[in-house]
């Protein structure tokens, strides 16, 4: 089945229309949420809030304003960065073991395959060096604007200034290929 044969089966809310989304993106969204959340019962947790969040706010989506794939991709995003941003998930972190650090090491060194996973690394490798990091801070690490502030030691307007033409230039690229 196709995104296009899917969507009106979602608007309508038809039975099995649930599963066929989710096989049809579970993995790639799944990619995007551990890069964010390395313990993987919570962003297994994360993911089916996604799927939740994508079902019952499908109205919300506007064909005109952007892809279907860009949109669940973000809201996986979103909800990883929300979730990382909690309280509670803040505090179960406080007294990790060593174990878990090894883990967490380990996760990291998986994190450029699960980038390849979704397709865009290679795009975005053909930035300038400044979009490069700037989309590495905001997109792959969760970093809000003002975190990508500070950490570049850049003005916050020239950080969102500067994501919106990396963005138009990674577009470009898409396009492109």
């Amino acid at each position: 089945m196709t995104q296009e044969e899917l969507l009106p089966l979602i608007y309508k809310k038809e039975e099995g229309a649930f599963t066929i989304l989710y096989d049809m993106y579970s993995k790639s969204l799944f990619g995007v949420i551990s890069n964010l959340i390395k313990d993987r019962e919570e962003a297994e947790d994360v993911l089916q809030d996604v799927f939740v969040k994508i079902w019952k706010n499908i109205d919300t989506y506007a064909e005109n304003k952007g892809r279907f794939y860009t949109w669940i991709v973000n809201i996986a995003r979103n909800t990883a960065i929300d979730k990382l941003r909690s309280k509670g998930f803040n505090n179960s972190q406080k007294n990790l073991s060593a174990d878990n650090f090894v883990h967490l090491l380990e996760d990291s060194s998986r994190m450029t395959n699960r980038i390849d996973a979704i397709g865009i690394q290679e795009f975005v490798k053909k930035l300038k060096p400044k979009c490069i990091k700037l989309i590495d801070l905001l997109f792959f690490k969760g970093y809000t604007q003002q975190e990508a502030s500070d950490e570049l030691e850049i003005p916050l307007g020239t950080v969102k200034t500067q994501n919106r033409n990396c963005i138009t230039d990674l577009r470009n690229l898409l396009q492109v290929a």
